[in-house]
């Protein structure tokens, strides 16, 4: 028990210094504050234009903008290490502002292991569930000890409420539900009954699953959720979401999970958050016509100041770069228009040619090793059942960077000494 209460408060800890090591700057205001007196109880969409993201200093998002619509199941995708799990954290965190009336859920870690069973602990992520419980409980045992009639008429008052209260919780069919979803998941029946502390990282990550499940938060954010999963489970899950009423936003890799729950797709690209409509493969269609418009828009601008420089006419090189100019300054000027883009953000001069991530690696140069590299001082070996193959007191060196041949007849023992030098 000491030890699950060990392991619960080093990671809040490490979510506290995770916490602290973003930070999130906001260019004009999102359309409901977090916590603000005029944001209105039925708006659950998102709405937040011209923020920053940067972590440490590096930059993540700039000049971004994010909307997410109530009922939508969205797939965040883009390159490893760009901010897609930083955006779901800044979300889970509020740090990005959500809906003070909107819950928000992120599943990333594992359920602690203590001595609750599976079933036990995903019925006990719905708190007011518990409470309320515990509350009729108590009021139950105190009615029991008490002959007060004054206190019996309160107590019966109060258990009446707390009754109706349950009933909207759907008290009577959690255990159901909550078995339902861990039997989707790969639990047995015995599994369900065993505690969260003999199950392994996996496993409790599945019940982490659960869990948000089964509360049905109004925004659910899951970070690569088929990677504890087997096949059966994944399809379970897919079958799931796709029923799924409220918010979701999820990151994956895996396509097919994302074509087949998935009804936007945001792509983080470039430091900004572009939206698609439809699946992942509506996407990859969208994306790539996207990109070569822009490519397209960059090589007439190109080709007309290659032809302007030939010419030697000042004028008319001039007269292209106006004219990229001024396009440049009536695309800026719609999106400040719908709130879109950053009043301080310089404004382009030219068509820029599309940026696609790539990855460098830079290794050092390898520095020779000490000779010899591969060495044998007078090795003999024999087979067992061979008394007529013998290699007897075989000297070799090699150094790096040697090109040897290894000649002789067949049967001499070319490979077994290849196999010597192995190892």
């Amino acid at each position: 028990m000491l030890a699950a209460q060990a392991a619960e408060q080093a990671k809040k800890e490490a979510l506290r210094d995770d916490h602290d090591a973003f930070t999130v700057v906001i260019g004009s205001r999102a359309s409901v504050l977090e916590g603000g007196d005029d944001a209105d109880a039925n708006i659950k969409d998102i709405t937040v234009e011209n923020f920053g993201v940067s972590a440490r200093g590096k930059e993540l998002l700039k000049n971004a903008s994010l909307k997410i619509s109530h009922g939508k199941r969205y797939g965040l995708v883009g390159p490893n290490g760009m901010g897609k799990s930083t955006l779901l954290k800044l979300l889970a965190w509020r740090k990005i502002p959500v809906p003070k009336n909107s819950d928000v859920l992120l599943v990333e870690q594992e359920v602690v292991g203590d001595d609750k069973t599976a079933l036990e602990a995903v019925v006990s992520a719905n708190e007011e569930l518990v409470k309320l419980r515990q509350e009729v409980a108590s009021l139950q045992n105190a009615t029991s000890a008490d002959d007060a009639a004054n206190d019996d008429d309160d107590s019966g008052e109060r258990l009446a409420e707390l009754y109706e209260r349950l009933n909207i919780l759907g008290s009577d069919a959690a255990e159901a539900q909550a078995s339902k979803i861990l039997a989707g998941l790969g639990f047995t029946k015995d599994m369900q009954g065993r505690p969260t502390k003999s199950f392994s990282g996996g496993w409790r990550m599945r019940i982490s699953l659960a869990r948000a499940l089964f509360v049905q938060p109004t925004l659910l954010l899951l970070d690569e959720p088929t990677n504890h999963l087997d096949l059966r489970a994944v399809l379970w899950l897919e079958e799931y979401l796709c029923r799924w009423k409220k918010t979701l936003i999820v990151v994956s890799h895996d396509r097919d999970f994302l074509n087949t729950v998935c009804n936007e797709i945001i792509h983080l690209h470039d430091m900004k958050l572009n939206f698609y409509r439809g699946n992942f493969d509506d996407f990859e269609s969208g994306y790539e016509q996207r990109r070569k418009e822009v490519n397209k828009k960059y090589e007439v601008y190109e080709k007309q100041m290659k032809a302007a420089r030939r010419s030697g006419n000042q004028a008319q090189q001039q007269k292209v770069k106006e004219k990229a100019k001024f396009a440049a300054a009536k695309e800026a000027s719609k999106k400040k228009a719908k709130g879109k883009a950053d009043e301080d953000e310089p404004l382009r001069e030219a068509p820029s040619k599309w940026r696609d991530y790539t990855v460098e690696f830079h290794f050092p140069e390898p520095t020779e090793l000490t000779p010899p590299l591969l060495q044998l001082i007078e090795v003999s070996f024999s087979y067992p059942n061979r008394p007529d193959f013998r290699l007897s007191n075989v000297d070799v060196g090699i150094d790096m960077g040697s090109r040897v041949a290894i000649v002789g007849p067949n049967g001499a023992g070319k490979s077994t000494l290849l196999n010597l030098l192995a190892g």
